[in-house]
């Protein structure tokens, strides 16, 4: 089964994109768990994070935060949350969530209780209709964010 990630950095299926560039794309998630949620990974296939070279990392971290900076500016919240955890999709991925609170980031979206155990899903995060995507990914996108160079301060 093909890597929908590869998919969408080849064009060959949807996204509403934030930011490309010859390393990495940025773009809307589909199930996001508050308004302007996205992801940023590398354009080439990598499984792990840890396995990105220093350099696709570090752009990365830097697209992210330029990303994260705008997002402040353009959606109401409290916090800006940074999440790699691995799961999900084997294609390397860095997620910026809008924080609502100190447990949006880990648990008040994805938990529920079943049978007297917590259970941690999307199935209570709906998928957002793709024009309200665009319309985010237009909020934050390249002409309004200013990416700074690792060797600027």
């Amino acid at each position: 089964m093909p890597c929908i990630f590869c998919e969408i950095v080849a064009e060959r299926a949807p996204a509403s994109f934030v930011y490309r560039d010859d390393l990495v794309s940025a773009f809307m998630t589909l199930q996001p768990t508050a308004p302007g949620e996205c992801l940023v990974i590398p354009n080439a296939h990598v499984d792990h994070f840890t396995d990105l070279g220093d350099h696709v990392a570090a752009r990365i971290v830097t697209v992210a935060q330029a990303i994260g900076r705008r997002m402040r500016t353009v959606f109401p919240l409290e916090r800006i949350g940074y999440l790699v955890h691995g799961y999900g999709l084997a294609h390397a991925h860095f997620i910026i969530v809008p924080q609502q609170g100190p447990h949006h980031l880990t648990s008040d979206r994805f938990a529920r209780a079943v049978d007297g155990k917590v259970v941690f899903d999307l199935s209570r995060v709906p998928i957002a209709d793709r024009a309200t995507l665009d319309a985010h990914a237009r909020l934050l996108s390249q002409p309004h964010i200013t990416i700074v160079e690792l060797d600027e301060r």
